[in-house]
Parts: structure tokens; C-alpha cells; sequence
């Protein structure tokens, strides 16, 4: 299974994630502020992060261009979370280097699903 870190400050989403990330069996942690994120990424080399792209301090855009930035991170991947799913916020999160990108409220099995496929790309 993936190991996978969770960078969502709203709490209910948080224990909806942790609630299927541990059904399914993954290893997973999570941090509620962008502040420290990329410096704890690189710490926990993650298969997969679920980043919200609204979080305090640091946004999850700014997220993804460091990582994509940082040769050691580049494989990572990244699932951006949004409240606002609008086709502008996609197309910038995938220009920046996500790998896909899903809409808050999200049903569990799209969510799952869309896991599966972005885990997938990553060839390991």
C-alpha cells in the first residue's frame, strides 16, 4: 500500500480521509498548515500527497512548485483538493505539476479511484 501524506486544515475532511486512507491500508500522516509542508514532505518521501490548494500560510500551489522544483521530489505524487473545482484552478494545478486534482465535497469512491490512477502514473 501507499504511504500517503494528508495537508488539509479543515478537520471533518481530515477524519473522512484518515477514515478511508486506513480502510484501505495505507500508511498515512497529516499536516493542517502549508507552513513546513515541503520540509516534512521530503522528510516522509511520500508515494502520494493530498493537498488542499487553500490551506494558512502557504498555498497548495506553492506546494506543488517547490516539490517540482527539488530534483529529489519530483516523483512524487500530488493530488490537489479544492473547494472550488473550477477548470482555471485545474488547469493552473496541473500546468504547476500535479498529477490530478479532485473537487471538495468528494464522494469516497472518486476519490479512491482517482488515487488508484494518479499511484498508477508513478510506475513503482
Amino acid at each position: 500500500m501507499a504511504r500517503v501524506m494528508v495537508i488539509e486544515d479543515e478537520d471533518n475532511i481530515a477524519i473522512a480521509l484518515d477514515f478511508l486512507l486506513t480502510r484501505d491500508g495505507h500508511d498515512h500522516s497529516r499536516m493542517s498548515t502549508g507552513a513546513g509542508a515541503v520540509e516534512a514532505l521530503r522528510a516522509a518521501r511520500p508515494d502520494l500527497v493530498l493537498l488542499d490548494v487553500m490551506l494558512p500560510e502557504v498555498s497548495g500551489y506553492q506546494i506543488v512548485q517547490e516539490l517540482r522544483a527539488d530534483p529529489e521530489m519530483k516523483d512524487v505524487r500530488i493530488l490537489l483538493m479544492t473547494a472550488r473545482g473550477s477548470v482555471v484552478e485545474r488547469r493552473k494545478g496541473l500546468a504547476l505539476g500535479a498529477d490530478g486534482f479532485i473537487a471538495k465535497p468528494f464522494d469516497l469512491a472518486e476519490l479512491r479511484a482517482e488515487m488508484a490512477r494518479v499511484l498508477d502514473q508513478g510506475g513503482s
